[in-house]
């Protein structure tokens, strides 16, 4: 009789599965962005980035009209909460958040409280998980691009 080897078992187990589910998943996120259930609508006249973009200056195609309209934005709303956010689709532009604080797109309002600056945004309705913002946007609050940041949120 042959001895059984976990070989083929093992490999199966722990390559192949992992590797099928990751398709699913990056299918799933192709959707999703295609679809348009998650593709923010832009608060600015920005165009979308070169596809030879590398740098974040060409990645945030706003303009300084565009920044100082953003940076001046209505104070008060009606607070939804803090959301724990990180940088969304950099080729996406404009000044956006996705947000699991609001069910529909709404304008609003974001803060960066350890910096004391503000931005006004549209919130765009997410699936749950970290808030997700624009480049140009955590550019425009001086958040740090490579870092997860507290922000308040209203809505306005």
């Amino acid at each position: 009789m042959k001895p059984f080897s976990l070989a083929p078992v093992l490999f199966v187990v722990l390559f192949v599965v992992p590797f099928v589910s990751g398709c699913a998943m990056i299918e799933q996120m192709e959707t999703r962005t295609e679809g348009g259930a998650e593709t923010p609508a832009v608060v600015t006249t920005a165009p979308p980035p070169p596809a030879a973009a590398r740098t974040v200056e060409e990645f945030d195609t706003t303009t300084a009209e565009d920044r100082a309209a953003a940076a001046a934005p209505s104070s008060g709303g009606r607070s939804l909460g803090t959301a724990i956010a990180s940088l969304g689709d950099p080729s996406l532009p404009g000044f956006w958040m996705m947000t699991a604080l609001v069910a529909e797109e709404t304008q609003g309002r974001i803060e960066f409280p350890e910096k004391g600056t503000s931005a006004e945004v549209t919130l765009i309705p997410s699936d749950g998980g970290s808030a997700r913002v624009s480049l140009a946007a955590l550019r425009l609050l001086e958040a740090p691009l490579a870092d997860l940041s507290e922000l308040a949120v209203f809505a306005n």
